[in-house]
């Protein structure tokens, strides 16, 4: 069971990315190939949800960092900038794994570092955010994700 989240813009922000995510694996494709499976489903679909989760959580992160920064303390100073790096990166695997890009393994494989680098900070302040707990967890997911891919 996932730990409670600051309720307002934290659980919008989730269903925000969350539904951007599904939004996204659901957009035909016009173009030469295509990025659904057989059965119609996207071709990427543990990817599309790992990395849509990943952004989601990042973005719950971030907000959060924020918030505890604004406040003086300054115990996340090194986990913000490194969240806030996940989110684009996260926001792009989504991109590519949607297109079924011919850069999809090769953009994985940076994705992988930035959430690798994500949740290891994510991890010190888990025992404190519940933010940083979820979002490291998602990095995980996103990270198993990658590598499944970048192997396949």
């Amino acid at each position: 069971m996932l730990p409670k989240i600051n309720p307002g813009l934290t659980r919008r922000t989730l269903a925000l990315g969350v539904a951007a995510a599904a939004a996204w694996a659901s957009l035909p494709v016009v173009g030469t190939g295509s990025a659904m499976a057989a059965d119609g489903d996207p071709k990427h679909k543990a990817l599309l949800a790992a990395a849509g989760a990943c952004l989601a959580a990042a973005e719950i992160c971030h907000a959060h960092c924020l918030k505890v920064l604004g406040t003086g303390d300054t115990s996340l100073k090194i986990c913000a900038p490194l969240v806030s790096a996940t989110i684009p990166v996260c926001q792009a695997l989504v991109r590519l794994a949607v297109l079924d890009h011919g850069q999809l393994k090769e953009f994985a494989k940076a994705c992988l570092n930035v959430c690798a680098d994500c949740e290891t900070e994510c991890r010190k302040h888990a025992g404190h955010h519940a933010e940083c707990k979820v979002c490291a967890e998602a990095c995980a997911v996103c990270i198993r994700e990658c590598k499944q891919l970048i192997s396949a």
